[in-house]
């Protein structure tokens, strides 16, 4: 017996290295997109010589805020979309092992104690006129028996077909590791640009804030002119008007921050609460630190959802073979090995023993062309994943240049702005004291306060373009420029 268990197992061992001979159907290798990708992308800095750039593991430790950067940790720990995206990985991980052991023999065991009482027909003798007869009667009996027994299966994989699908399996859970990689970088993105709005916005009230301060001293400049005869009621009601006008901006502004605070909040995987606007100083874009120049383009291939792009198009690749090799014989090895008797004493002895081996094998001779078509559908699936993979790098590449290209032209910008408010200070300076003076109406003054309260919402707000496109850089590039 132990001879013949043997024997099973070693043909069974034989069988499972010859399965792994073949594989149907092309390996994979990154395909040729067609897209003529430059070294270094077209709006990065200019090198500058003697400079290099500095490795950045967590990249938005570039805002050097201790608070952004405990909200981000907060956000990797407890947010909800996070939670899910691993939750796929666990499942995709248990969709491979499942795969994966298709290839392996099927080893069981089976044991069997049963006793039945039922009537069966006995012939029975006697003599009936001096000669031996049989008479048939029936007669209730007890039946035992007993089996034990280890079937075993196994399906070579002569044609790489099982191979095929555990490399689909894996490419899958691939797909799904670098899926929750995705969801965290657009979690951290998210919430770091919420933040910025929500300091932005905070701002801007403090602004609006100042504005307000200063039109009211302003109408009581006028209410005290008007009363002594000096202007004109147009003068008084043109002061009123516009610190209405200040004082109905700040509802919106409010609103506008609460709502700000409450999507962070729900990020962070928190209850949706809200807090008052918090003060800050008039500059704190001077800390961030300036984008490396001559960025290569290598670096956006390490973007998790290129990544699971390729991932993808690797499954695909993995199911043509599959198709390819479903076209082929099936062969299924079975066999049993265990014991049988009618006695539970005489279960184990040697006259009980009982095995069995077999081989099967199906082959399809027509089906009206049904798997010839199942292998041509995975081959177009295959090349629609080439198509999207190709999209997916040229839209990366695009989402780069636009940030490097917003970038240049913000900062641009934000030079003209700062030499704008410049002016506008100085232009209220000028237009203020001219007023007490009587040497310029109060149309002038208005228009001169409102241009400088203006012009500093107009910095808060193209400061926060800024930092909001920073976020936007490193999420396209896939992180920081560490190693670079």
């Amino acid at each position: 017996m132990k001879r013949v268990f043997c024997n099973m197992m070693a043909t069974f061992a034989a069988l499972i290295i010859a399965g792994g001979c073949m594989k149907m159907g092309p390996d994979f290798s990154t395909p040729d997109t067609g897209i003529h990708i430059p070294g270094v992308y077209h709006h990065a800095p200019a090198p500058v010589e003697g400079v290099t750039p500095q490795s950045e593991d967590r990249w938005w430790d570039v805002f050097a805020n201790p608070e952004l950067n405990k909200i981000v940790d907060e956000a990797l720990r407890n947010n909800l979309d996070i939670k899910k995206a691993g939750a796929m990985i666990l499942e995709a991980r248990a969709r491979f092992v499942r795969t994966r052991a298709d290839r392996f023999p099927f080893l069981g065991f089976q044991g069997q104690a049963r006793r039945q009482r039922q009537t069966v027909e006995v012939s029975v003798p006697t003599f009936q006129g001096g000669s031996l007869k049989f008479e048939s009667q029936q007669q209730r009996v007890t039946i035992d028996s007993h089996n034990l027994s280890l079937p075993a299966s196994f399906e070579l994989d002569l044609w790489g077909r099982l191979a095929r699908a555990e490399e689909g399996a894996r490419a899958d859970l691939l797909m799904a590791e670098e899926g929750r990689r995705t969801v965290a970088q657009t979690v951290v993105a998210e919430t770091i640009n919420l933040y910025l709005l929500v300091e932005a916005l905070e701002r801007r009230i403090q602004i609006t804030d100042e504005s307000i301060a200063n039109f009211r001293r302003s109408l009581v400049l006028v209410e005290h002119r008007y009363e002594r005869g000096l202007i004109s009621i147009l003068d008084l009601r043109q002061a009123r008007r516009i610190l209405a006008r200040a004082e109905a901006l700040l509802p919106s502004m409010r609103q506008e921050l609460g709502i700000t605070q409450q999507k962070l909040a729900v990020l962070l995987g928190r209850y949706p609460k809200t807090r008052s606007a918090r003060l800050h100083k008039e500059d704190y874009f001077k800390r961030l630190a300036p984008v490396p120049a001559g960025l290569p383009s290598e670096l956006l291939m390490r973007r998790p959802d290129i990544r699971a792009a390729e991932a993808q198009l690797k499954a695909l690749n993995a199911q043509v073979g599959v198709a390819m090799a479903s076209r082929f014989p099936q062969i299924t090895l079975t066999a049993g090995l265990g014991y049988s008797s009618d006695a539970l004493s005489e279960l184990f002895r040697p006259e009980s023993e009982l095995w069995n081996l077999a081989m099967g094998i199906v082959q399809p001779l027509f089906d009206a062309g049904k798997l010839k078509a199942v292998q041509r559908a995975a081959e177009a699936r295959y090349k629609q994943g080439v198509a999207e993979y190709a999209k997916a790098v040229l839209g990366a590449f695009s989402e780069v240049e636009s940030a490097l290209l917003t970038r240049k032209e913000q900062l641009e910008r934000r030079s003209r702005e700062l030499n704008f408010l410049e002016e506008a200070r100085a232009t209220q300076e000028v237009a203020e004291t001219r007023y007490e003076r009587g040497l310029v109406d109060f149309l002038t003054v208005l228009d001169a306060q409102q241009t400088r309260f203006q012009a500093e919402d107009n910095i808060v707000q193209v400061d926060f373009a800024i930092l909001s496109n920073r976020v936007t850089l490193h999420r396209a590039l896939g992180g920081g420029w560490g190693g670079y």
